[in-house]
């Protein structure tokens, strides 16, 4: 019977790989071939591989360009979120305040509005101030989402850190900033990870938002995938080289953080 159970577990542990990487597989096929190849024929791998595809988005300023903007935008977002969010974490996790459990709500009801309701707002702010495409202008849009989401996986991390550990630090003479810092910081270094992680993935893949902000100097890549289309049609090998590298960021970051991922759906509110 266990045996039974077990052959069904991976049976299902296999289809359920194969259907989560045959989009990405596909993709990576349509890469290495011609716009003529993926619309006169169908097969499972590239009958004349070709890599001028990459060769077209690494040597094409609209292309490489939007990788180097998304990348500057999303690191600024990311930086700022944590930056933010870790105070305010604290703070809800170790004190009671009037409204306190409003706030926290209020925080994660922008988290759950959908970017379009904030769009016309930032757009006649920025055009205002001048901000509208810069990189700063799509990064702080972004904290309107990510940091309730960063503020609600890390005040469940910091809740699981026993308040006697606080009072340790203070009565051994640590100054807040140095008990937050030295202490505190690498009790939770896993939430601090995934908090990163799903920072930087939505607003590496935001679009609505980064795409109305920007124009040409800080237009990202998600933008530039959008405007593939010409006299002669939808470039798909272009478009699909251009996927697979965005692919790569969010691969490296899960790479650097899978640990914490792990650890975060064990402890945290991941």
């Amino acid at each position: 019977m266990d045996e039974r159970r077990f052959k069904k577990r991976n049976l299902f542990l296999l289809l359920y790989i194969v259907f989560a990487l045959l989009p990405i597989y596909w993709m990576v096929n349509m890469s290495f071939r011609t716009n003529q190849e993926i619309l006169s024929s169908f097969s499972l791998f590239p009958a004349h591989p070709t890599w001028d595809n990459y060769a077209t988005i690494f040597t094409d300023p609209s292309w490489y360009s939007g990788y180097i903007n998304s990348l500057i935008y999303v690191a600024i977002n990311t930086v700022i979120s944590l930056t933010v969010a870790l105070p305010a974490a604290y703070a809800f996790s170790r004190y009671s305040f009037l409204g306190d459990k409003h706030v926290f709500f209020w925080l994660l009801t922008n988290r759950m509005t959908p970017p379009a309701v904030f769009l016309l707002p930032f757009f006649q702010l920025y055009s205002t101030v001048g901000l509208m495409d810069t990189h700063i202008a799509v990064a702080m849009a972004h904290l309107l989402f990510n940091v309730p989401l960063a503020v609600w996986i890390l005040e469940g991390f910091m809740s699981g850190i026993p308040r006697e550990i606080d009072e340790t630090a203070y009565i051994d003479g640590y100054s807040f900033p140095a008990f937050f810092i030295k202490v505190f910081l690498p009790l939770i270094k896993a939430g601090v990870g995934v908090t990163a992680f799903f920072c930087f993935m939505f607003s590496w893949v935001e679009l609505l938002l980064a795409r109305t902000l920007t124009s040409v100097n800080a237009k990202p890549i998600v933008a530039t995938m959008t405007r593939t289309v010409s006299a002669s049609g939808m470039d798909w090998a272009t478009l699909a080289a251009a996927g697979v590298l965005t692919i790569v960021p969010g691969a490296i970051v899960i790479w650097f953080v899978r640990h914490y991922i792990a650890k975060g759906f064990a402890m945290g509110r991941v």
